[in-house]
């Protein structure tokens, strides 16, 4: 099972050498998928964060859409760098994103959180949604306005501040396709 640890010195290992072109962003479809992206999640909120102890899964896991962001060589996705869950809210025609991690290497690289958020409101939309709401971590408000959510209130979870949000859905068009999902280039770094 992949950590933080592993993670980060895999990426130095491969030092410049190997650097990703493209990312690809869609409903994850194999188990290992499935696999690295609760690994990614312990060692972003378990390990990094320290908001969980040991596991950051809950029941929502058992009925949740599970979305993630692969690294991909020569066009093959190799890695999960990146994840979000999808799942309906309580109230009719609402949705809700949760536990959206990037891994650390791969933050600046991509737009991946932003490609993540813009799939999980866009799978949503497809499937029926009326309403998409998030508890959004605090630093991380500035990139959800930037893509046209509004803050709904200020709470907290888990002891940390958040925002609750809304999005703006007319800035969402559906995605029917969800295992083909999205694909952004690299930053290219002059």
């Amino acid at each position: 099972m992949l950590c933080i640890d592993d993670l980060c010195e895999m990426r130095e290992r491969m030092g410049d050498h190997y650097a990703p072109v493209e990312y690809l962003v869609r409903e994850a479809a194999q188990r290992w998928e499935r696999d690295e992206a609760m690994a990614l999640r312990r060692a972003v909120f378990c390990i990094e964060q320290g908001i969980f102890v040991r596991d950051d899964r809950d029941a929502i896991d058992d009925h949740a859409r599970l979305l993630v962001a692969m690294s991909c060589n020569g066009g093959m996705p190799e890695q999960v760098v990146g994840t979000v869950r999808i799942h309906r809210g309580e109230a009719e025609g609402e949705w809700r994103g949760s536990r959206l991690a990037v891994h650390p290497a791969f933050r600046s690289q991509g737009h991946l959180g932003a490609t993540l958020i813009r799939l999980a409101v866009s799978r949503a939309n497809a499937l029926g949604c009326e309403t998409f709401l998030a508890q959004v971590q605090m630093q991380n408000v500035p990139l959800f306005n930037k893509l046209g959510w509004t803050v709904l209130e200020e709470t907290s979870m888990h002891g940390r501040p958040h925002a609750r949000m809304q999005a703006d859905l007319g800035r969402y068009p559906p995605c029917h396709d969800p295992v083909s999902g999205f694909v952004t280039r690299a930053k290219v770094l002059a």
